[in-house]
């Protein structure tokens, strides 16, 4: 892992490994999405509406997966000092809050048919919704110690301390009686039927590549910040 604490040599790597994984995502999530919306018949109690599932699963899973990034980099920086680790924590924050929302939209859209309101304050949606919420409080705050010259150390904390909900998402529809349904793929097996399975991994895929290469483009946007703001500091020093 320290072998890529390098900034030069990790932009090395993540100058050919961006496009490649913006495009290959791109692509899977293009014929997924395509696939599922068009692709299988309607299903047999909610009709063409269950569709969206396509996009309300991944987008749920990689909300959630932004944040248990932002928590792995964050103990990465805290514990070993790895340089480049707050960097990928502000990075996953606004592709994993933009999934989140995705995910809140999509959920809204479908739950409206389905349950006759847009939205219920049940243990699933409301869990989700507060995750949205720590992603704007994570962005802010890490902007915040970015421009006062601040400590790392408090949005990584506020990173730790934010996965608490990443397991109450998980299991709210087992805790709490919820109109929201259980899980519907676990690690036993898949109460999907395949036509609907296959294109939502397909799709859990191509938002999972998609979401990879957007966060090496931040990446390596923050260190041109940084690299930049630095250089014009040793000026001014020199002058």
């Amino acid at each position: 892992m320290h072998g890529f604490a390098n900034p030069a040599r990790f932009l090395r790597i993540a100058r050919w490994l961006t496009p490649a994984l913006l495009l290959a995502g791109l692509l899977l999530t293009t014929a997924s999405l395509a696939w599922g919306l068009t692709g299988f018949p309607a299903e047999r109690l909610q009709g063409e509406t269950a569709r969206i599932v396509v996009v309300h699963v991944p987008a749920a899973w990689l909300g959630m997966a932004g944040w248990l990034t932002i928590a792995v980099a964050s103990l990465a920086e805290m514990v070993w000092r790895h340089p480049l680790a707050a960097i990928a924590a502000r990075a996953a924050a606004v592709p994993g809050a933009a999934y989140t929302a995705l995910c809140l939209a999509s959920g809204s859209i479908w739950g409206r048919p389905a349950w006759g309101t847009w939205w219920v304050w049940d243990g699933r949606l409301t869990s989700m919704l507060v995750l949205l919420f720590l992603y704007f409080g994570y962005i802010a705050l890490a902007q915040a110690v970015d421009r006062e010259g601040g400590s790392s150390r408090f949005p990584a904390i506020f990173g730790l301390v934010g996965a608490i909900n990443i397991p109450i998402i998980h299991y709210s529809t087992i805790w709490w009686r919820s109109l929201h349904q259980p899980p519907s793929i676990t690690t036993g097996g898949s109460a999907m039927a395949p036509e609907f399975l296959v294109p939502v991994l397909a799709a859990t895929l191509g938002f999972s590549l998609l979401f990879g290469g957007v966060v090496l483009a931040r990446m390596r946007a923050l260190l041109a910040e940084i690299q930049a703001e630095a250089r014009l500091r040793r000026k001014a020093f020199e002058g």
